[in-house]
């Protein structure tokens, strides 16, 4: 039964969310346009429910040099493939907002784990031992409205994913999108 309700919220909240968001978009798209040759948004394989691949989107944040299919914590010296913008749109996570999108199209939800890159092997083989590969990856989750965001360990990843898994409510769901848009609005200080 919440399967089907969460289903109906992300396609209703993810509706609301592009006809309210759509001048940002618009405000966005130009801004991206301007500070960099290339496309717009930026298209990334990873790992949907049941390990299917999906194309992510996101607005590009980064030079169409940048090697692909590298985490940025893992490139050399990542600071130099970050646009201006691009640097802008990652400290506000707004670098996000195109996977509306991938919640329409039902490749994702609004709450769930962050879905793997899709060469993230030791991720994805212990995401199966605790079956978050069986649920839709999400454009938020419990990782992220408590702290992480970036690299991590895998361990501390687990242990995210398997909470909210063993946890996963309408009651949670909607404190998780709570806490998502109040630390969107009232971003914590890295030194607190």
């Amino acid at each position: 039964m919440y399967p089907t309700i969460k289903r109906i919220g992300d396609i209703v909240l993810s509706l609301l969310g592009t006809i309210i968001l759509s001048p940002l978009f618009l405000v966005l798209i130009v801004a991206v346009k301007l500070d960099s040759r290339g496309p717009v948004f930026f298209k990334q394989k990873r790992v949907g429910i049941y390990k299917t691949h999906f194309n992510m989107i996101k607005f590009r944040t980064m030079k169409i040099d940048t090697p692909k299919d590298t985490p940025t914590h893992l490139l050399e010296n990542p600071e130099q493939y970050i646009t201006k913008v691009g640097k802008f749109l990652r400290k506000s996570s707004l670098d996000e907002l195109p996977q509306i999108w991938n919640i329409l199209l039902s490749h994702m939800s609004i709450i769930g784990p962050r879905p793997a890159l899709w060469n993230q092997d030791d991720l994805i083989a212990e995401r199966d031992k605790y079956g978050a590969n069986d649920i839709k990856p999400g454009l938020t989750g419990w990782a992220q409205i408590n702290g992480w965001r970036g690299p991590t360990s895998l361990t501390k990843r687990i242990e995210y994913d398997l909470y909210y898994i063993e946890n996963r409510s309408l009651p949670l769901d909607v404190a998780i999108i709570m806490q998502t848009l109040l630390q969107t609005v009232c971003p914590r200080r890295k030194d607190s």
